[in-house]
């Protein structure tokens, strides 16, 4: 790549970390939602579209996710709000989860897993626009059998996702009652709990050389990696500090939609290609 191409490469990449890390500091969401398909028009369009380019947008996604979710979790800690009860007894099955993600990820075409990111996007997304706060599945925590069944589940559809504990923690603990506050503190802690044994998996993917942008180890590219964690560390205080000074329900409407738009378009793109 040369610097004609690595220049705008690096604008590109640095201002959607911004725009992820406003929008995990807002939404409480993490950036992944939105990393993922951004990473994969900015390749795609630099040229590296390939069967395997939605494996390095995974991989990628959840590298930034490592340090973000650390970051999260020890401020929410300061703040007394993890729940580390739950936090702790998850984190096994999560990891279970996690593993056989890379597993089948690291196995499947570019155009399975947009399918896959596509439509699990469109129920994410109509959970943000239309979900209940006072929808309730029970008044605690599964445990036992169903914990053993939830949380794999929670690491596994994450890594097909790319994305941290958020998407799919905080609904899962606000419908057994646990308080938002709470869920999101906690859920920051499921994303490295995710992130971590996912990446080390994807290091060791082995991906032709002549389809990975340059600085990939790998499924993980470093140079997006890094960018992306620069932009963030700037910006989710800034998103954190407008959630504070407004009501954010509406804007999770919106965003919502705004998701729900990117999964149809990840599906289109998967059903033509």
């Amino acid at each position: 790549m040369d610097i004609s191409t690595l220049l705008p490469f690096a604008a590109l990449i640095a201002v959607i970390g911004a725009f992820a890390g406003i929008l995990a500091g807002l939404l409480g969401v993490g950036g992944g939602i939105v990393l993922v398909p951004a990473f994969y028009y900015a390749f795609a369009g630099l040229g590296y579209d390939s069967p395997q380019l939605m494996q390095i947008c995974l991989a990628t996604s959840l590298a930034t996710i490592i340090v973000t979710s650390i970051r999260s979790v020890s401020s929410h800690h300061k703040k007394g709000a993890v729940e580390w009860s739950i936090l702790k007894s998850f984190a096994p099955g999560i990891v279970v989860g996690a593993v056989i993600g890379v597993l089948v990820a690291s196995s499947l075409r570019s155009t399975t897993l947009q399918m896959i990111f596509g439509l699990i996007g469109i129920f994410i997304g109509l959970y943000m626009a239309f979900g209940n706060s006072a929808w309730r599945l029970g008044s605690e925590m599964p445990k036992g059998l169903m914990r053993a069944v939830v949380s794999p589940l929670i690491g596994f559809l994450s890594v097909l996702m790319g994305i941290g504990g958020g998407s799919f923690g905080v609904p899962t603990m606000t419908l057994y009652g646990v308080p938002i506050h709470r869920a999101v503190a906690t859920a920051a802690g499921f994303g490295a709990i995710i992130a971590i044994p996912s990446v080390i998996g994807f290091l060791f993917v082995n991906l032709p050389s002549d389809v990975t942008p340059p600085f990939t180890v790998g499924a993980v590219n470093i140079a997006a990696f890094l960018l992306v964690i620069c932009m963030t560390l700037v910006t989710a205080p800034l998103g954190a500090k407008i959630a504070h000074a407004m009501d954010p329900k509406p804007l999770k409407r919106v965003f919502g939609g705004f998701l729900i738009l990117v999964a149809l378009n990840m599906l289109r793109k998967a059903l033509m290609g």
